[in-house]
């Protein structure tokens, strides 16, 4: 039950199957969210574990299923997860940031229940509060296809989760209170491969097993803090088959750059020497290079990898040609029957153009970062709630952004930046990165296309430059130094959805806002309504819900 007191006993992770009405299925799961211990770089620290497992357990599912996970918070502070590229079609509610919903209060449960309705691939979920997934609570997330729906490639021998990320030694605490004394937190301890940082000559345990000649699918997402990241294997191609829930053009590739907060699914074919590999992950764009390996094992090898490890490329150009080669898949069909190219976003006219610069700037001594000179600040009644009760105006201000950033910045308005957008509208969002580091970019509730990515600043005749044909339907786009990129998409999904700055560090200080797309028929057709388990607080606490709405 919603806000009822925390068990006492340690509940694993448990589920089960039901047909409702012979409809989509219906998963349950018991998560139980726990302080517990672990030396990820040989250093023991606090890591926040998942029915005591770090990273969390990974969560399987299908197009269409219902998911519901009852989430026990046993820390000593409020949580939410968020799950990072699912769409919750028509139901923000459950996206689990600050600005849809109240968080967990310490020592109670709340349970998520969402579809991953027409939806498949590869994405994870992690702690969308404080700093929280500094310390871990982040877990792979998989979506497959319904049995009907063809897959461009042939069964894999299995399918293995692989989740990479830059990490500090620090506990998420220490690092917000860095944050909010004003000081950064500068580069990452170390790099970990699903939890754990290997050495070359070392006695690591393999993380996977491969048969020879069987291929298998490796599902790589960077659930890092700030890091680009690198992946690669000795000895073996990976062929892309799918990036953040679309199917691409099967390219092979010797490495991927993988940039925070995106996911790649490749086939990996065991056509070498039956022995083990390392794979490798290093940061890219960084002063220092960091990085770790894991073992890959060939089934019933126990000769060692070689000491020499595949090279990470250079610059940045390198990864500006690589992500020009991903193309959408177009004759594939991903989680409806119809072909992913019988979308023809190009020959949709653009309604709206919103321009997002990058602006940092010292306030009361302190950095804070934003969009177009607006820092977000977090509320204690979350926007959707103020919204939805219809007192948005003691809460926040819409459009206090403007769609053009000034021509120079110099300071920061500090509040709730929340930007009003026209139900099933066309827009075109440009982000420029006006710094030397890189950045990567997410927006909640949506796939975008993403047509463009070049140095400089972004002008009206860069539209020549789109790819308006085949341009990866994704969810996050990573803008390179001194660089913009374009995406495309159409605002169909009611709700209020977050659009951040994948650097956790950023997005903490400020570099996020809200987009509000209401539908102004207030119908069951376009959203749904608040659910009954929902937490209030803030000026909602106690309050009756409001009429809901109806067909």
């Amino acid at each position: 039950m919603q806000g009822g007191k925390l068990l006492t006993v340690f509940v694993c992770l448990v589920s089960t199957v039901a047909l409702v009405n012979a409809g989509d299925p219906y998963f349950y799961y018991t998560w139980n969210v726990t302080y517990g211990t672990a030396s990820p770089l040989g250093i023991p620290q606090q890591v926040i574990l998942i029915n005591g497992q770090f990273p969390g357990p990974n969560l399987n599912s299908t197009s269409n299923n219902n998911v519901v996970i009852n989430v026990f918070n046993n820390l000593d502070e409020p949580f939410l997860l968020t799950w990072s590229g699912l769409q919750h079609r028509k139901n923000s509610w459950q996206d689990g940031v600050t600005g849809t919903s109240c968080p967990i209060p310490a020592g109670t449960n709340f349970t998520y229940h969402f579809q991953p309705k027409d939806q498949i691939g590869s994405y994870f979920y992690y702690p969308s509060t404080a700093l929280h997934r500094f310390s871990g609570g982040f877990g792979g997330l998989r979506v497959n296809s319904r049995l009907l729906i063809p897959v461009p490639y042939a069964d894999p021998e299995d399918d293995y989760t692989v989740l990479i990320n830059d990490w500090y030694t620090k506990s998420h605490t220490a690092l917000k209170n860095f944050l909010d004394s004003g000081r950064t937190l500068g580069s990452p301890d170390g790099v970990l491969i699903n939890g754990k940082s290997g050495k070359v000559g070392g006695q690591d345990k393999p993380l996977f097993t491969m048969k020879p000649g069987k291929t298998y699918k490796y599902r790589i997402c960077n659930v890092g803090f700030k890091s680009t990241l690198n992946f690669r294997i000795q000895g073996h191609k990976m062929k892309l088959v799918e990036m953040e829930g679309s199917h691409v053009l099967q390219n092979d590739y010797d490495s991927l750059d993988v940039h925070v907060g995106q996911c790649f699914a490749v086939l990996v074919t065991a056509d070498q020497a039956a022995k083990n590999y390392y794979m490798v992950a290093s940061t890219r764009f960084l002063k220092k290079e960091v990085s770790t390996v894991g073992v890959m094992s060939y089934e019933g090898s126990n000769v060692q990898p070689s000491s020499e490890l595949p090279k990470a490329p250079v610059g940045w150009a390198w990864s500006l040609n690589q992500y020009r080669s991903f193309r959408w898949n177009l004759t594939a069909s991903a989680a409806r029957p119809n072909p992913q190219g019988s979308y023809h976003y190009g020959k949709i006219n653009i309604t709206r153009t919103i321009k997002l610069a990058n602006t940092k700037s010292v306030v009361n001594g302190k950095v804070r970062f934003g969009f177009n000179g607006v820092s977000h600040v977090d509320t204690e009644t979350p926007l959707k709630l103020a919204e939805y009760f219809e007192m948005s105006e003691k809460v926040f201000k819409y459009n206090v952004i403007k769609d053009e950033p000034a021509a120079k910045v110099t300071t920061l308005t500090v509040e709730p930046n929340v930007l009003n957008i026209t139900f099933r509208t066309f827009v075109e969002i440009v982000f420029e990165n006006h710094e030397k580091s890189m950045q990567s970019f997410h927006l909640d509730g949506y796939s975008f296309f993403a047509v463009a990515s070049e140095p400089g600043k972004w002008t009206p005749e860069k539209r020549k430059n789109y790819n308006l044909l085949d341009a990866v339907s994704r969810h996050t786009v990573q803008v390179y130094p001194k660089s913009w990129s374009a995406i495309l998409l159409t605002f169909d999904n009611a709700g209020m959805w977050n659009i951040r700055s994948e650097n956790w560090e950023r997005r903490y200080l400020g570099q996020q806002l809200y987009v509000s797309v209401l539908s102004p028929e207030k119908s069951l057709r376009d959203e749904y309504n608040i659910p009954l388990n929902t937490n209030l607080c803030g000026i909602v606490k106690g309050l009756p819900l409001p009429t809901p709405y109806t067909i």
